[in-house]
């Protein structure tokens, strides 16, 4: 199956070209190629239908396309960007944008190959990864970006106030939701140590006694990953307990 392409220029002899290179392209093989004339146009296209990559123009009326590619990257499925410019200065600024390529206009057919190659290569990486790991993730919303966290990388969900935290070895999450709804998804992956707290089975260490000269005795569960303890209720501390003999 070849790659579903999406040109974005304002200049119609610009998209008209490319769709040429295109259609010479033997390695990889482009199967469809849809063509936008500016960024609005492009957003529509892509919330319509799947593109495996965007060959994206930098300076265009209103929303240039540093900006469109910026705003692609916050998409959970986003396709791959090539920028095809004829101003070479914004390629540093492109590939922070991760980019895949940057070609400058007018565009070689061998160097347009080239770009789909990686592509292509792209693609296939992610495949196998989802084919062999099947990872299971939170979709996180913060501060305008979406990102995938997978479950396999959290070690406890925390509910505080109206949201949860999600905590990684090396980063906090905010997540919107609620901690029963994820007990009950996950309940493979997680298990409930207190109201307020689901800490991941496969990172649970060690259940260990305090006594708190304030709050008396009481329990904590030690996870890999984090130096923090967390408190294990009476009422949970067997399940936390079969969590570690597992």
């Amino acid at each position: 199956m070849g790659l579903k392409v999406l040109i974005v220029d304002d200049e119609t002899l610009a998209r008209s070209r490319l769709r040429t290179l295109l259609g010479d392209c033997a390695a990889p093989r482009v199967d469809a190629v849809g063509d936008a004339a500016n960024a609005v146009q492009a957003m529509e296209l892509i919330q319509r239908g799947a593109f495996d990559l965007v060959l994206l123009d930098i300076h265009m009326p209103g929303v240039d396309g540093l900006a469109l590619a910026a705003t692609l990257r916050q998409m959970p499925t986003a396709p791959a960007i090539v920028f095809v410019t004829a101003h070479a200065e914004h390629a540093v600024q492109a590939f922070e944008l991760e980019a895949l390529d940057y070609l400058t206009k007018p565009v070689r057919l061998e160097r347009l190959q080239q770009a789909l190659q990686k592509v292509e290569r792209q693609m296939a990486v992610a495949g196998t990864r989802e084919a062999s790991s099947q990872v299971e993730c939170l979709v996180i919303q913060e501060r305008g970006r979406s990102e995938r966290v997978p479950l396999d990388d959290v070690i406890y969900l925390k509910a505080e106030l109206k949201y949860i935290t999600v905590r990684t070895h090396d980063k906090e999450h905010i997540f919107d939701g609620a901690l029963s709804d994820l007990e009950q998804k996950y309940a493979h992956l997680f298990v409930r140590v207190h109201r307020n707290a689901l800490v991941a089975r496969s990172r649970v260490r060690a259940v260990e006694k305090v006594n708190d000269p304030v709050e008396g005795e009481g329990w904590m569960v030690r996870l890999d990953g984090v130096d923090e303890r967390l408190s294990v209720s009476r009422r949970q501390l067997s399940a936390v307990r079969e969590a570690l003999l597992i």
